[in-house]
């Protein structure tokens, strides 16, 4: 029964979270997120400066962005030495843009609705990456990372 409960508010809290996070976001940047086939993200580098945008395919899901990286990429590598800070642009590297906090993680929930969205997303690239995604996830040459609005 406790088991159950923690399960319960878990879930509430994790609603409630992304709910805060879809709220940050202005309706324009919501609606870019929505139709744009790439984010650039900058993430920050140990000067506290920002790197140059990179180019990436995105999944996007309430209030949240979700990209899969090798762990040796620097956002990666950024994420992981304690340098979350990030600028996420929508569509073009100076396209409508915010300030982001990016974590590291592994839920394979959400990695499937990546894989499925990147299949409907990038259907004339999917067919040469899918495989890459999909190992990757398992054996852990792919990292997700989420991307939610800084506060």
């Amino acid at each position: 029964m406790r088991a159950q409960r923690f399960t319960v508010r878990i879930c509430v809290l994790s609603l409630a979270l992304a709910a805060l996070a879809s709220a940050a976001l202005s309706p324009e940047l919501d609606r870019a997120l929505k139709e744009s086939k790439y984010v650039y993200v900058q993430s920050e580098r140990k000067s506290g400066e920002l790197g140059k945008p990179a180019e990436i395919w995105f999944f996007y899901d309430a209030g949240t962005v979700y990209v899969a990286s090798p762990p040796t990429a620097w956002r990666v590598r950024r994420i992981k030495a304690g340098r979350r800070k990030a600028r996420i642009a929508v569509g073009k590297p100076d396209g409508p843009s915010f300030a982001a906090t990016g974590r590291t993680l592994h839920d394979a929930a959400i990695e499937e609705r990546l894989l499925a969205a990147y299949a409907r997303k990038y259907p004339d690239g999917w067919t040469r990456f899918e495989e890459k995604f999909r190992t990757g996830f398992k054996d852990g040459s792919r990292i997700l990372i989420a991307y939610m609005p800084a506060t």
